[in-house]
């Protein structure tokens, strides 16, 4: 039955994530140093073995990775239309709503759905997510952008490193692989876990605004897929994904940069936090919609 199907992909995601939830109301950790080894160890491995062994350059540069794109873009245009209307900051509201939860939750959400064999479509939503967020919006925010340094960033660099091999056809030994393999699987998990500690900051005081993201990002980018779908050529699987993609709540890491470029911190957070928690919703019915169709 689909309902016993939505359990059993929905429970071991808000399992992690009410375990950390649980976890930091009793202990209160600094998750400092564990997103540090994510951004720039765990998840770069991930990147790079499956797009080294399984994505390919052509995915980074397919039908799929152009989906991912138009829906990104045409997001920030409907949050630039919907910011003039509520009067809000455009560089508060637009990167929560463009730029979704594609790695605590995407990457477990897709995988978890489709199988294994859907975590080349899921890295490759991922990739195209972040490259466009990293670039865009400190390019957006900073007032001296230096997109040389952004480039440099573990996750761009994985990228690039496993493109290139796989343009030159080089050949790694599965012994240097494996250990690549295992650090890049501890990756998701600690993600999820991650996700859960961050919901404890959870200020109640900007409901509106983050009520509002938390709307907005599904309802756009699912919209936005139905629309573009008859006119990309995906797989079923494919499609699958980037629907997903599209139902995803806002990225934590849209705070991380509001916090560095001091862009309205509190309300960014508020957006991330409340989005994050209303998926508990919104990502079983996408389940609900996608899994008859695209599973």
């Amino acid at each position: 039955m689909i309902s016993i199907r939505i359990f059993e992909i929905s429970f071991p995601i808000f399992t992690i994530v009410l375990a950390g939830l649980f976890y930091a109301r009793k202990f209160k950790p600094d998750m400092t140093l564990s997103n540090r080894l994510n951004m720039d160890v765990f998840i770069p491995c991930l990147l790079f073995s499956v797009i080294y062994e399984k994505a390919g350059v052509s995915g980074l540069f397919g039908n799929l990775a152009l989906g991912i794109a138009l829906v990104v873009l045409l997001s920030g245009i409907i949050a630039l239309v919907i910011a003039k209307l509520f009067q809000i900051n455009a560089k508060t509201l637009c990167p929560p709503i463009m730029f979704a939860n594609a790695g605590n939750l995407g990457l477990p959400l897709v995988i978890l759905s489709f199988g294994d064999v859907a975590l080349s479509a899921a890295v490759i939503c991922f990739v195209v997510c972040n490259f466009l967020h990293i670039t865009i919006v400190s390019y957006w925010l900073n007032k001296q952008p230096n997109l040389f340094k952004t480039f440099l960033t573990p996750l761009i660099m994985a990228v690039v490193l496993a493109v290139i091999l796989s343009l030159l056809e080089i050949k790694i030994p599965n012994t240097v692989l494996e250990p690549i393999r295992m650090m890049g699987n501890i990756c998701v998990p600690l993600m999820l876990f991650a996700l859960g500690t961050r919901l404890i900051d959870l200020k109640l005081s900007e409901w509106k605004t983050g009520m509002l993201a938390a709307l907005l990002a599904p309802i756009c980018g699912v919209a936005i897929v139905l629309a573009i779908l008859p006119f990309i050529e995906l797989t079923r699987l494919e499609q699958g994904a980037l629907f997903l993609f599209g139902a995803l709540p806002p990225a934590v890491m849209n705070y991380i940069f509001a916090e560095h470029y001091d862009q309205e911190p509190s309300k960014v957070a508020a957006m991330v936090l409340f989005g994050n928690a209303f998926c508990i919703i919104s990502i079983p019915i996408a389940l609900a919609y996608a899994l008859p169709r695209f599973g």
